[in-house]
């Protein structure tokens, strides 16, 4: 069934790279992708042309492929250039990442040899915080801090492993090896 058409009404959320809008439907948001860069949690920006147009097809792409294998994501349609619609989520303030190559902070933090390919992925949580620089945290954290019950991080641990399962394959067949990546999760609003 065909939704009607969103608008794009005020801004709700300003991120690094990205704005969230309101629209009429209290269930649908609309993502606008900017050409802001960041580095060190926003403390250094530039402009990098058409970037936010570039981030929004990757991530349009990539949410197909997605719902293609079986994986539920928050993307509901490519507007335009630079905007998407997506549902509305009430975010959990974890970020999941995952490092399938050994580089930056962790090579780093563990002395460890950039470029080391990892028998296993490494799964890792972050409170989302520019603030605090994101900190790692753990399961007990997240559950004594009422970020997330065992059972929700634990879907969330699948769901990322399983995103995993479908990026490493699609990202190598495009000639790029998936270092590492970030997902976060949210709960729908309706």
């Amino acid at each position: 069934m065909m939704q009607t058409p969103v608008t794009k009404q005020a801004e709700l959320y300003r991120g690094k790279a990205k704005s969230v809008f309101a629209t009429q439907d209290p269930n649908r948001v609309i993502i606008e992708y900017r050409n802001d860069t960041s580095a060190f949690d926003g403390a250094k920006l530039a402009q990098l042309d058409r970037k936010g147009e570039v981030n929004n097809k990757i991530n349009a792409h990539v949410m197909t492929q997605l719902a293609a294998a079986g994986v539920e994501t928050h993307f509901l349609r490519l507007i335009d250039g630079t905007h998407s619609e997506v549902c509305a989520l009430k975010m959990i303030p974890v970020e999941c990442v995952v490092r399938n190559v050994c580089a930056g902070s962790m090579a780093k933090k563990l002395g460890i040899d950039e470029g080391k390919v990892l028998p296993t992925p490494v799964y890792e949580l972050f409170y989302k915080s520019d603030a605090l620089h994101d900190p790692m945290v753990n399961e007990s954290h997240c559950v004594a801090l009422g970020w997330a019950d065992a059972k929700t991080l634990a879907d969330m641990k699948a769901l990322t492993l399983k995103v995993n399962d479908v990026l490493k394959p699609m990202f190598a067949n495009a000639g790029i090896t998936l270092v590492d990546y970030k997902l976060e999760f949210g709960r729908r609003v309706d």
